[in-house]
């Protein structure tokens, strides 16, 4: 998991820099709603790829769901050790069960 840790510390370190630096700058600029829209963009692209079978192209589609997903929670000061925290809280309990206790 190096390789998501270290991508969201080159997040963080764009937060607040020059929007002509960097697309992640850029990103962060516009706001968490744009963030936010992007994530969603990538997720459909990715969940195209998955129905149509395609590895290759899913795989590159995942790759962007995952930036834009950890884009998305800097933007709302949420970092990846939250939700990793989240996980781990989680862990042992049915799915259906930790569904149900989110009522």
């Amino acid at each position: 998991m190096s390789t998501l840790h270290d991508l969201a510390a080159t997040i963080l370190s764009r937060k607040g820099a020059d929007p002509e630096s960097s697309w992640t700058a850029n990103l962060f600029a516009k706001g968490p709603e744009k963030c936010a829209e992007k994530f969603g963009e990538e997720a459909v692209e990715a969940i195209i790829e998955a129905v149509k079978g395609d590895r290759a192209k899913l795989t590159a589609e995942a790759a962007d769901v995952l930036y834009h997903l950890l884009v998305m929670l800097a933007a709302r000061d949420v970092t990846l050790a939250d939700v990793e925290a989240e996980l781990a809280r989680r862990e042992g309990t049915s799915g259906i069960a930790e569904k149900a206790a989110r009522g």
